[in-house]
């Protein structure tokens, strides 16, 4: 995709002096703004029918002179999202607001709405541009729209091209951009490094499964450890997903996708923390030695898990993966799923929930995510229903029989394997069911920025 987002010198360099001007205003001040307009342009506007939206407004010889658009509230980070396609290919820059954080709000939203995933389909249709003279703007923009970009570029692709080591070379790639170090246990050496669970999971697969961990940072600084659930196509195991359950299941490594999104944002920004990041990628495939309902498997914890429901396998890959991420003793650990339908049942597809044993960070995290348009809500770690997770034959089981807290029992089963390490578990959707601005349908960041946000706010200069 060529760059929707320049700087001036870029824009000068492709065509001289042809920069639009852009004017962006709110509802609220569109009136006033209008009567300080010439005639032609009122009479223009009114012949157009025009109050919200993008219009171009025309010079005496007929030429794009400048151009408007009008939104409900510009502290909306996608208020400005479907502006880019509604105005034709061209260069534009922003002349009535100089106030950074509006900038970079419109220019996030002008370069995810821009987004196209184009692996598969050719599309040279060229594509309206936004020129910042604010450098510092504009790499921050550039750096939002770049995470959010892998994210979904991450989800989109198909299982067939998106399998454990495919996800293990796009975590090196990120890691290549930005000096960090990756490091993999692939395959049978799960075993013998004692991570039995993402094993378990895995080996039924032809792609081996592998714990991808990757390191940035200085080591003396804040420790800061995000985990993302990989699994890379769930066919439900042997407890079969119908076929239109499975019909997306290639987003199933969602989770993964947003953690590496949130990581390019961490190390492109440079925050002052030490990274790691872990991702168990795994498929849950069918095979003959595929993991069995009924089967018991020790974790790397030590904990026994009775497998109720091969289909509840991301909570399994994930408590090794936390097992681990504990070792460190990080200040903080976010952990990054598409776990359970529950989820989507209670809050609905397009609002994240999570957990968290932080009473505190829990309103950090959701006024961070309002103010940033990336919305976040907490759901209830509820102690008594951990009776549920009781197995006659293990210490717990890997899933509930009934329909009910089906959210809350899976936060509760990871909540086991963090000890007292603070904690925030991300359940969520990572796909878009539906277009909206600045969001097309298909593989979604969710809750990344709110992240990112809350962390900037904590540890930033």
């Amino acid at each position: 995709m060529s760059a929707v987002l320049l700087s001036a010198a870029q824009a000068s360099s492709v065509i001289p002096n042809s920069v639009i001007a852009l004017t962006v205003l709110e509802k609220q001040d569109y009136s006033h703004w209008l009567e300080n307009q010439p005639a032609t342009i009122q009479s223009w506007l009114s012949a157009m029918n025009f109050s919200s939206g993008a219009q171009l407004l025309p010079a005496a010889d007929g030429s794009a002179a400048s151009a408007v658009f009008v939104c409900e509230s510009l502290d909306d980070f996608f208020a400005a999202g479907d502006l880019s396609a509604q105005l034709p290919a061209g260069q534009y820059q922003i002349h009535n607001i100089t106030d950074a954080d509006a900038l970079l709000a419109i220019a996030f939203a002008w370069g995810v709405g821009a987004y196209r995933f184009e692996k598969y389909k050719s599309n040279d249709k060229p594509q309206a541009q936004l020129v910042l003279a604010d450098d510092d703007v504009l790499k921050a923009a550039n750096d939002m729209v770049q995470a959010v970009r892998w994210t979904r570029d991450l989800i989109n692709t198909p299982a067939g091209d998106m399998m454990p080591q495919h996800l293990a070379a796009a975590t090196e790639e990120i890691a290549e951009q930005f000096g960090a170090s990756v490091t993999q246990v692939i395959g049978d050496d799960l075993l013998s490094q004692n991570y039995p669970t993402i094993h378990a999971v895995g080996r039924a697969s032809e792609h081996a499964p592998r714990l991808i961990d990757l390191r940035w940072g200085n080591p003396q600084a804040p420790k800061i450890t995000l985990v993302g659930k990989g699994v890379c196509f769930d066919s439900g195991g042997l407890d079969l997903k119908p076929s239109a359950a499975m019909r997306l299941m290639k987003k199933d490594m969602g989770g993964a996708a947003q953690v590496l999104g949130l990581a390019y944002l961490i190390m492109s920004q440079q925050l002052p923390v030490h990274l790691r990041v872990l991702i168990p990628a795994v498929e849950n495939a069918v095979s003959s030695n595929a993991f069995r309902p009924g089967d018991v498997i020790t974790t790397r914890k030590g904990t026994t898990v009775e497998i109720d429901n091969t289909d509840a396998e991301g909570r399994l890959v994930l408590c090794d993966a936390l097992t681990e991420a504990v070792t460190d003793q990080p200040e903080i650990i976010f952990d990054f799923a598409t776990l359970t339908g529950a989820c989507r049942v209670a809050l609905g597809t397009e609002l994240p929930g999570f957990f968290t044993n932080q009473l505190q960070l829990a309103g950090d995290l959701m006024q961070q995510g309002n103010k940033v348009t990336d919305p976040v809500w907490q759901l209830p770690l509820h102690k008594p229903y951990k009776d549920m997770l009781k197995s006659d034959v293990a210490d717990m089981t890997n899933s509930v029989p009934g329909p009910f807290g089906g959210a809350i029992t899976a936060a509760l089963y990871l909540e086991h394997f963090v000890d007292e390490t603070p904690w925030v578990h991300f359940d969520v959707m990572a796909w878009n069911n539906r277009k909206l601005p600045g969001r097309p349908t298909g593989g979604e960041a969710m809750g990344i920025r709110a992240v990112f946000a809350y962390l900037q706010n904590r540890y930033g200069s």
